[in-house]
């Protein structure tokens, strides 16, 4: 429920930073992106939201967001869904993401990475659309370790009958 989440993660920021030199502006940019992944993926279907913290010295904060994308306008083939996603970027967006297909355990997927968001969309059995990993890392950036972490977990994904 909206009013309960937003305490939650309102609460979450300010555990993190407590006992931090942290100003006021960060912990509202911390939370503002906390709140908006929440909002955005809560109005496409959002299933889960996990939160992490990779240090409590930096306290670089990390979340994943899965949701369900129905096939409807969606292109069942991962070839021609990524050749879509790369119709929809602005030419001369800063920061141009980079569209790719990749093959995981759990089958082809299209991987999704811009500067602070790795997006990984699994075509799930039976056609009922692409289970969407949706990791973001505002803070430290989507590169290193931090994307080699999402990867795994990505991989990580398994199919069970």
């Amino acid at each position: 429920m909206r009013d309960r989440w937003r305490a939650q993660l309102k609460t979450f920021v300010d555990a993190q930073s407590e006992g931090r030199h942290v100003s006021a502006e960060l912990k509202r940019h911390v939370w503002t992106t906390l709140r908006n992944t929440a909002e955005a993926g809560r109005a496409r279907g959002a299933m889960e939201f996990f939160l992490l913290t990779t240090s409590r010295d930096g306290g670089l904060p990390a979340s994943l967001l899965v949701s369900l994308i129905p096939l409807g306008d969606t292109p069942a083939d991962p070839e021609k869904y990524a050749e879509w996603l790369e119709l929809r970027e602005q030419p001369d967006s800063p920061g141009r993401r980079q569209v790719s297909v990749v093959e995981l355990a759990a089958g082809a997927a299209v991987r999704v990475l811009d500067a602070t968001t790795l997006g990984v969309h699994v075509l799930m059995p039976g056609g009922a659309g692409y289970l969407t990993l949706s990791f973001s890392a505002p803070l430290s950036g989507m590169s290193g370790p931090m994307e080699r972490l999402c990867d795994a977990i990505s991989g990580s994904l398994r199919w069970v009958q």
